[in-house]
């Protein structure tokens, strides 16, 4: 079986809490043991998965040099989602984030987080021209990509269109657009689409959209990070969501 090394407090604790990969051993440092540390470790060992105590310098060779907070772990790759399997359980009000050509996995770590801490249903990616959910992209997000469902597909302008097939409303987020996202509803079941860090949305996707809208903004600056944008937009739905729900209640 095919496996990496996750590295990082979260990370770690997140694939154990989760319980989607195989972990196969976990490495942390020789020294006193914090308490985070400590309750991976008991995790651990009620599982029977073996703990290396070693040298930092090993464990950042593990890492490879990414911050590893003096822990790492031997884990089975990543589970990605069959995007047929996601479409079977698409409801009413079910929300995806659909990323298209996000390159930096900071900014894909912040989303996939983000989406987590809103209640998004799961995320989108394109095979080529983007980032691989990798061990930087857990780093990243705190943890949150052990938990979110993420489907890797080779066409994203033939998903859009099967998403929509399957009830699902496509509003992609294009600075150019005139309507705001304060003034579009965001409730329903939709597929909020976010563009890469220098090109945005591909003109063949965009193109698919059911909707284009766009933040607001003041200032000599005329764009925001991918994973800023991103961030408002989701949040906006579940602000929304809230306050109909609030309403009815």
């Amino acid at each position: 079986m095919e496996n990496e090394i996750l590295y990082g407090i979260n990370p770690v604790y997140e694939a154990l809490v989760a319980a989607r990969r195989q972990c196969f051993a976990v490495y942390i440092e020789r020294k006193n043991v914090p308490q985070r540390l400590a309750e991976i470790l008991a995790m651990a060992e009620t599982r029977n998965i073996p703990i290396t105590k070693t040298s930092s310098s090993q464990i950042n060779a593990l890492a490879g040099g990414g911050v590893h907070q003096g822990i790492a772990a031997r884990v089975s790759r990543y589970p990605l989602v069959e995007i047929h399997t996601m479409l079977t359980r698409v409801r009413p009000g079910h929300r995806l984030l659909l990323l298209d050509s996000i390159q930096d996995p900071h900014n894909l770590g912040a989303m996939i987080r983000t989406a987590i801490c809103v209640g998004v249903d799961g995320v989108v990616i394109p095979k080529d021209r983007s980032v691989s959910p990798t061990a930087a992209v857990s780093k990243a997000s705190a943890g949150a990509l052990e938990h979110i469902h993420l489907a890797r597909v080779t066409n994203m302008a033939r998903t859009v269109k099967m998403l929509k097939d399957h009830g699902l409303w496509i509003i992609g987020l294009d600075q150019a657009a005139p309507q705001s996202i304060y003034a579009t509803d965001l409730t329903g079941s939709i597929g909020m689409v976010i563009g890469g860090e220098q090109k945005g949305i591909r003109p063949w996707i965009k193109r698919n959209c059911d909707m284009l809208i766009s933040i607001p903004q003041e200032g000599p600056i005329n764009s925001l990070n991918a994973a800023v944008a991103g961030a408002i937009v989701m949040y906006e739905s579940f602000r929304q969501r809230q306050h109909c729900a609030s309403i009815e209640s």
